[in-house]
């Protein structure tokens, strides 16, 4: 039987953790710009952009391909600054039977630390860990570092 799996993935900004956690939870259709290519598009389907139940399209490069996914922005925590997001169709679930992004940033000092845990279940055991996917996570974490940094 297959289990869910945990992968987590973090990276230090020099971004606040109040202008980082509000990229993602108040402006994501503003991520492409922000993200220096690695979103490619974004798209709202259903609800609002900042709404939990909302589902959003997105098409992104992911370990040299381009690809995409809809998600449902599941859950927020305001005060730990953490959200989470469903995929329910899209490239990664080719390989697995779920997937969960979830991502907090935490305030250390004049720095914050971006935290991506990825829960998954493999479809099969001969399905590799999605290491590439967690170097594009950290890609993106740094692009949108200096866009902030920069603006």
């Amino acid at each position: 039987m297959a289990q869910i799996r945990k992968m987590d993935c973090q990276v230090v900004i020099k971004s606040s953790a109040d202008e980082f956690y509000n990229a993602f939870r108040s402006k994501p259709q503003f991520l492409p710009k922000m993200s220096n290519g690695l979103i490619k598009d974004v798209k709202l389907l259903q609800g609002d952009w900042n709404s939990v139940g909302a589902v959003r399209l997105w098409s992104y490069a992911a370990e040299g391909k381009s690809q995409m996914v809809r998600e449902i922005f599941e859950k927020v925590d305001e005060k730990s600054k953490t959200m989470v997001y469903k995929l329910v169709e899209g490239d990664l679930l080719n390989s697995y039977n779920s997937w969960r992004n979830i991502i907090t940033i935490t305030p250390v000092g004049e720095r914050s630390i971006v935290k991506w845990t990825m829960e998954f279940e493999k479809q099969n055991e001969d399905i590799p860990d999605p290491v590439g996917y967690a170097d594009s996570l950290i890609v993106l974490t740094k692009n949108i570092d200096a866009y902030l940094l920069n603006v």
